[in-house]
């Protein structure tokens, strides 16, 4: 046997499987049912009488599961802890000096009455695939981090820090747990002081891949395994204010009224048309409708509306608001109402690396496993990481479409599924970058 075929056969020995439930297994693969034991563990920090978890940044429960999560880490091999922004990172060295570490991770941190899922699948998968390594005595070329992002649900916090960084006035906003963000990394064991020395910097690492459950049912319904993130959309926020003259209920004709809730009305329906009149997985919302001054004998003279429009593609967005506020000013004219825009928030489309998103998928097909390229319409830590280096994410069904619920749910051989997608990744990514 030459040396050709020697390893024309190690490759096929390496990638040769074993079907179990229809899907091939390679013969590197994660442990399961641990993986499945520690999410289920980590639900019991915050676990409320509905099933799901209550376990938000900088609470009790908070502190308590990320403590857990910590001794997970140092059980796989990880050197363990907390940096400046409260973000719990584990470290484990390569073999090549020099290279740039590949980080994994996401978040444990949940909304009031949330499920057991959300960032839970890729924060255990990513130290669930360290684990795999040690165990399998496999070094990799590149050093690994393992990062574990405080308070994602309140706005990305913790991978903000480490990337753009806080503002003053963004450490005094009020969490869910009831405490400042400054005094919240503190409780934590962070130091907002300095929160400069959690930063990364452009280039400092090789890779960041995050495993997350959809949060949507496109997967599930369309019965593929794997989403691969082509990126995570923009969002523009907007206080739309609808001006008209509120007069007495009884008394004012109805063909004499300029009615603020009617002009509203209409363009929440302008919206909807608005939105989906083109291709696309574009999505328009308005969240929010206040009427004033609120009383069953007023006419109401003012409405503020909460509008929001979201797409990967930043120049789609612009389109979508410029024909909607062209909509709103011809409603005006029929209602003889005024409409004022005030633009809240905004955040730019995060896109994932071409070459990491290939990776992926390839890794994906070599186990077996269907895939499709998807959007993330929610935000992730993984947009954070995405400006200043090369990420990806991987995506795996929930079922029914169910997130930021006590009915959210990924089966065990999901979550297996995603997390050896991550490990296969991890490797190729390692062996090529």
């Amino acid at each position: 046997m030459n040396r050709r075929e020697f390893n024309r056969g190690l490759l096929m020995t390496a990638t040769a499987g074993v079907f179990r439930s229809g899907r091939p297994q390679p013969i590197l693969q994660i442990n399961e049912k641990r993986l499945v034991s520690n999410i289920m563990g980590l639900a019991e920090f915050g676990k409320n009488p509905k099933g799901g978890v209550s376990r938000v940044a900088y609470s009790d429960a908070d502190l308590q599961g990320r403590r857990y999560v910590s001794d997970l880490m140092k059980r796989a091999g990880l050197e363990t802890r907390v940096d400046a922004a409260g973000n719990i990172v584990g470290t484990r060295t390569g073999k090549t000096p020099g290279l740039h570490p590949i980080i994994m991770g996401s978040h444990i941190d949940s909304v009031p009455e949330g499920g057991n899922y959300d960032g839970d699948v890729g924060s255990l998968g990513s130290i669930e695939v360290v684990q795999t390594l040690g165990e399998h005595q496999i070094m990799t070329r590149h050093p690994l981090l393992v990062m574990i992002f405080q308070n994602e649900e309140g706005g990305t916090i913790g991978s903000m820090a480490a990337t753009a960084g806080l503002s003053q006035k963004q450490l005094d906003l009020v969490a869910s747990s009831g405490k400042s963000i400054r005094d919240g990394i503190r409780y934590i064991g962070g130091d907002p002081d300095h929160l400069e020395r959690s930063r990364l910097t452009p280039g400092s690492f090789a890779a960041y891949l995050e495993l997350h459950i959809e949060q949507g049912g496109v997967l599930d319904a369309e019965k593929v395994n794997i989403g691969v993130v082509e990126g995570i959309v923009g969002i523009r926020d907007w206080d739309v204010t609808v001006t008209g003259f509120a007069n007495h209920a009884g008394t004012t004709p109805m063909n004499q009224r300029r009615v603020a809730v009617l002009a509203a009305v209409r363009f929440i329906d302008a919206v909807n048309r608005v939105v989906t009149s083109m291709p696309g997985r574009q999505v328009g919302t308005v969240g929010k409708i206040t009427a004033l001054p609120g009383a069953y004998n007023v006419i109401p003279g003012k409405v503020v509306l909460g509008f929001e429009l979201r797409d990967l593609d930043d120049s789609k967005i612009d389109m979508l608001y410029s024909t909607i506020h062209e909509q709103a000013q011809q409603i005006a004219k029929q209602t003889g109402t005024t409409f004022e825009f005030t633009q809240t928030n905004t955040i730019v489309p995060a896109p994932t690396d071409p070459a990491i998103r290939e990776t992926i998928a390839r890794s994906a097909r070599k186990l077996g496993l269907s895939t499709r390229p998807m959007p993330s319409g929610a935000g992730h830590d993984a947009q954070e990481m995405a400006r200043i280096g090369p990420a990806g994410m991987i995506f795996i069904p929930s079922r029914g479409g169910i997130s930021h619920s006590p009915a959210e749910y990924s089966t065990a051989g999901d979550i297996a599924n995603g997390s050896n997608v991550l490990l296969s990744t991890l490797l190729e990514l390692d062996a090529t970058l």
